[in-house]
């Protein structure tokens, strides 16, 4: 499998990264096929043994492949589905747990901060506007597959104060402890998903090399009450290598 025409701008390990990256997407490599040595991937796209061998280390860091002492680097067994914020919310509701199977969750903080731009303009508040942010970090046995983030309305910190402190919530979501609280249930969510490549950000969140080059899928979910108040906006970056996997009916 020789490197493809170096029509791109990235570094050299980036563009091995992808290209064995494209090709574990595809299933072309399946889980237990070799990647060529490290020897062989010099060669075969003109560099050093040090810029292959980081091609391999970001495609490790990515859970994709693994090191085999004598044997070589392995592509893995697919991880997890990535799950949105509204497809967690739901698994909550049926099994009071947002996990999906074989996670864990961890790093959960909380607090009331200055809002950033991007978050203001959906919650409809100016820059720098008090809000909620709650965060925790979902984990397999791959590592990390999505950084979590909730953004809620400072005002509710009134009615529910554990929304703002830094601990697993009991009781139920957020959502569920305002409902509680409030009255103001959530009967509206609008999910979105896009990709981009990790920010300087993004890397940190998803505990990444800072000279990581990658893609990651980013789920946002919008939780709406009868009235179109914002209740809750949700963002999950997803670990690079991570799949986005929906099942649905075929109507007839």
């Amino acid at each position: 499998m020789s490197g493809p025409p170096r029509a791109d701008n990235r570094p050299p390990y980036a563009r091995i990264a992808g290209h064995y990256r494209d090709l574990i997407s595809s299933g072309e490599l399946r889980p237990g096929n070799l990647l060529p040595s490290i020897k062989t991937l010099a060669s075969e796209w003109g560099v050093s043994t040090a810029t292959a061998d980081r091609a391999m280390r970001l495609l490790r860091e990515e859970k994709l492949v693994q090191g085999i002492p004598g044997v070589g680097t392995e592509v893995m067994a697919r991880p997890i589905s990535l799950s949105s914020g509204a497809e967690r919310h739901d698994r909550s509701s049926k099994t009071q747990s947002t996990w999906g199977d074989g996670e864990q969750s961890s790093g959960h903080t909380a607090g009331i901060v200055e809002a950033p731009e991007d978050v203001a303009n959906v919650l409809g508040i100016s820059t720098g506007d008090d809000v909620i942010r709650r965060s925790r970090v979902y984990r397999d046995d791959h590592g990390i597959v999505a950084h979590s983030t909730s953004w809620i309305p400072a005002e509710f910190a009134q009615a529910v104060p554990e929304l703002a402190r830094s601990e697993r919530l009991k009781g139920g979501l957020s959502l569920d402890l305002i409902a509680r609280a409030t009255g103001q249930y959530a009967v509206k969510r609008e999910d979105e998903e896009t990709a981009r490549i990790a920010t300087d950000r993004d890397l940190v969140l998803l505990e990444l090399d800072a000279d990581t080059v990658a893609a990651i899928l980013v789920l946002t979910a919008r939780f709406l009450d009868a009235d179109g108040e914002l209740l809750e906006y949700g963002v999950d970056l997803g670990a690079p290598g991570r799949t986005r996997r929906t099942t649905s009916e075929v109507l007839r």
